[in-house]
């Protein structure tokens, strides 16, 4: 049985809804952590082109690049869960609207 490849508008496609719903995500929600979320749901969009060019294309570019990608968003991973901790633990919320001035 052969299989055909799977082509690469799909996953390029499949990168573009999970970056839109990663930026419709981070307007459109109220807390801090479904605004974090989004941004990783960007970010996995990213890698995926990556990946998909890099294997389309037979070069080791694109995987070195998600490589740095996800190296970024787990520094950014634990930094912003100490700011979202610390934040929680002085506000006692976690909504964007209660949240956006530097006032203790």
């Amino acid at each position: 049985m052969h299989f055909s490849p799977v082509p690469l508008s799909w996953y390029l496609t499949l990168s573009a809804i999970l970056f839109v719903l990663g930026v419709a995500g981070f307007i459109y929600r109220k807390s801090v952590i479904t605004v974090f979320l989004s941004i990783e749901l960007m970010l996995n969009g990213v890698n995926l082109t990556f990946i998909a060019f890099s294997y389309q294309l037979h070069r080791i570019d694109g995987h070195i690049y998600s490589l740095f990608v996800m190296v970024v968003a787990a520094a950014e991973a634990a930094v912003g869960l100490a700011i979202i901790l610390t934040v929680f633990k002085n506000r006692g919320t976690l909504q964007i609207d209660e949240v956006d001035t530097l006032k203790l």
